[in-house]
């Protein structure tokens, strides 16, 4: 054409690009139509006047009513009103999908529209396949901003190479999406799959380790870092004739394949198949490109955590030890749970360490951070408790020694403001008697769990964290196991972990203890659940991130009925026991004492008697501090089947002076003790024990209210308080 001819008249150029015109006014009720819109809508190609009626019967009755919507916005934000319709036949089939776009006008007097736009036949999926009668409607370029977003945010959100794999396998895209995803990686020289979707799990095989030089889409867009689209079998036919049969037994009818790029260098491929033939128009490979560049960036992401968490797992379990060969008559469950944020390290640890004569020593402790220098700080101070442990030492001198190394360790730093401590409970267990000899620096109380399913919490003495103090003494506790008996140690994030303090905590674990009936594995993952499971929050207690802290836990019951692991072929009657130590200069441990009976108590049928028994145990233990010089120590016990049972309490001490009864006058502060215990015990007495005495009480089970609160025993009885 001469730079002096005239342009040629719009509708034939429009004519010439099978795009047609139409007018439509809503105060008229009119649509004006030329002959190319009036042929995509399936009427003769002629020029046209159609009412709002013959129009609406050609399109989707879904269309019609989205395009009312996409009117109004357009017209609101001063934008054109572009919108995908169905065009459909006598019969209710599809015939086409057309793309409209106009320019709306509103006249605010009359209430009405007038638009004048175009029509044009878009490529879609054939009638009546499944792509094919998924709908289309809406704007496209408000759709396309919508499933952006949505991917954007679920591609981030994904924190694992399979998460990111199943998100890009679950995406919708706007009018065309693909049945079938590969993601290609990058080993060296060759061509990787990294995952798909829409294929058999081994129907990949021939595109794994194949040749970046071999003559495969996939290959050659991660070699030139440009996109391929084949909109048809017969252009990818054409243009890989050598890897067409691979790709021929699918039945795809398009594919893309995209580079996924990350800092300018492609990292690998994806590929995107249609089960119908796409286009590839201008809009559409935009929302390829940017959802393969999402791609991308989430598969970093993820690849990068992976490498991350492999790495810190790895460092902080070569640090745990194993179990080892099974303890005669004993049961051992350990779990070990990293923090859930940071670099998923920390000083949290258990050991189990062979001793001399069968016995073996228990480590549980946490030294204080989420780092890895807690990390390392960990592993050297394991060291050194085995090294203790292996001297002979008991567990007072081990854990003291074991203070000053890790003074010596965090003191010596040139960072005199990141001083480390560590708490830790160590305990030395022989099988054959079931006796715990232990000592604690700073960490939480053991767990008992009877053989009846009764939780407790035994107290016992402590000094300071280790590091804080290299002087500092550990004094040592001991206690028994009874056959079927289960002791729980744990580090403070398997209770405190989910916004719970020590004692909402300590609730919540111990429904779980009473209330489980499997066996060891299974408790110790009951206990992990409840805290990383909805039962977490099933108590009282802020909510916060489950995994703010590391967990460490290690159970070891003594075989028996009731333990889970392998019942004793012995038929023992039931015991409950405990046994504290009250020393002269804690008398706060009284009450420590009465929480103990009470818990040891917790299911007898009788208030009265539960009370008597705890009012006892508080007279008898006042009466060694106030009157002997000594410490007491508590034995109680529980036996019998439920409605037979019998509650045992011995306080004994090293004083010389046994208790004898005394009338005291109306004014005296003291020396009623003795009334009490004949009013309210079943049984009691005085057993001199060589350097001291033993002064015990007996309260048995009734269900009557009155009952046991008017027995006697023999004469004499403890020195009344």
């Amino acid at each position: 054409m001469r730079t002096d001819e005239p342009l040629p008249e719009v509708g034939d150029v429009l004519a010439a690009l099978a795009t047609g015109l139409w007018h439509w006014n809503t105060a008229t009720g009119e649509v004006t139509v030329d002959a190319e819109a009036a042929r995509l809508l399936g009427l003769p190609a002629e020029r046209a006047r159609l009412t709002e009626a013959q129009v609406r019967s050609r399109l989707h009755p879904v269309d019609w009513n989205e395009i009312t919507g996409v009117v109004q916005l357009a017209v609101a934000e001063g934008t054109l009103a572009e919108v995908r319709i169905r065009i459909m036949d006598e019969q209710g089939h599809m015939v086409r999908v057309v793309r409209s776009r106009s320019k709306p006008t509103f006249d605010p007097v009359h209430k009405t529209y007038e638009l004048t736009g175009t029509l044009q036949e878009v490529a879609e999926p054939t009638p009546g396949t499944p792509a094919g009668r998924s709908a289309v409607t809406g704007e496209w370029r408000r759709s396309r901003e919508a499933f952006l977003l949505d991917a954007g945010r679920a591609l981030a959100e994904a924190r694992s190479t399979t998460e990111v794999l199943r998100v890009a396998a679950g995406l919708s895209m706007p009018g065309f999406s693909p049945d079938g995803l590969a993601v290609f990686g990058v080993s060296g020289d060759r061509l990787t799959v990294i995952g798909h979707h829409g294929q058999p799990q081994n129907d990949m095989n021939p595109f794994v380790n194949m040749p970046l030089d071999t003559d495969y889409p996939a290959a050659e867009v991660v070699r030139t870092g440009r996109a391929v689209y084949l909109s048809s079998p017969e252009q990818y036919r054409t243009r890989y004739p050598l890897t067409w049969p691979l790709a021929e037994r699918y039945g795809r009818r398009s594919w893309a394949f995209l580079p996924l790029t990350v800092a300018g260098r492609p990292m690998g491929a994806w590929m995107a198949a249609f089960a119908y033939p796409v286009a590839f128009t201008p809009d559409e490979r935009s929302v390829l490109t940017t959802v393969a560049r999402m791609l991308a960036q989430a598969l970093s992401r993820a690849s990068a955590a992976e490498t991350q968490r492999e790495l810190t797992d790895g460092l902080q379990r070569s640090m745990l030890p194993v179990l080892g060969p099974e303890i005669p008559g004993m049961g051992l469950a350990a779990r070990y749970v990293p923090t859930g944020g940071g670099l998923q390290v920390g000083g949290d640890w258990y050991d189990i360490i062979p001793l001399p004569a069968g016995r073996f020593a228990l480590v549980i402790g946490d030294v204080q951070g989420h780092d890895v220098r807690a990390a390392g700080l960990m592993g050297q101070l394991r060291i050194a408790l085995r090294a203790y442990a292996a001297e002979g030492h008991r567990p007072d001198a081990v854990l003291a020694r074991a203070s000053h190394f890790l003074h010596g360790l965090t003191s010596s730093d040139e960072d005199p403001g990141d001083t480390r401590f560590a708490t830790c409970y160590y305990a030395e267990v022989d099988p054959a008697t079931g006796t715990v000899e232990s000592a604690r620096a700073g960490h939480l109380d053991p767990v008992v769990r009877m053989a009846d399913g009764t939780a407790l919490i035994r107290a016992t003495a402590g000094g300071l964290p280790l590091g804080i103090d290299p002087d500092s003494d550990y004094p040592t506790t001991r206690l028994a196991l009874e056959p079927g008996d289960t002791l729980m140690l744990c580090t403070d994030g398997l209770v405190e972990t989910g916004g719970h303090d020590l004692h909402s905590g300590w609730d919540r674990l111990r429904v779980i203890l009473e209330q489980h009936d499997g066996d060891l594995e299974e408790l110790a993952d009951a206990l992990v659940q409840a805290v990383h499971g909805p039962s977490s929050h099933h108590t009282t207690g802020p909510l916060a991130d489950r995994r703010e802290d590391d967990i460490a836990l290690l159970l070891l019951c003594r075989q028996g009925k009731g333990c889970g692991c392998g019942d004793s072929p012995v038929i023992r009657t039931p015991v409950r026991r405990t046994m504290l130590t009250v020393a002269q200069a804690e008398p706060e441990r009284i009450a420590i004492a009465r929480e103990h009976l009470r818990d040891l108590l917790h299911d007898w049928p009788s208030e009265d008697q539960l009370d008597a028994s705890v009012l006892l145990l508080s007279e008898m233990l006042t009466n060694v501090l106030v009157h002997t010089d000594a410490d007491a120590l508590l034995v109680a016990e529980v036996t019998g089947e439920p409605g037979e049972r019998r509650i045992r309490v011995e306080v004994t001490d090293s004083g010389d002076d046994l208790p004898h009864k005394r009338r005291p006058g109306e004014m005296a502060s003291s020396g009623r003790g003795l009334m009490l215990v004949e009013m309210l015990a079943d049984e009691w007495g005085v057993a001199p024990r060589g350097d001291g005495k033993s002064i015990w009480y007996e309260v048995y089970e009734s269900t009557a209210p009155e009952a046991g609160l008017g027995g006697g025993g023999p004469d004499g009885g403890p020195d009344a308080a």
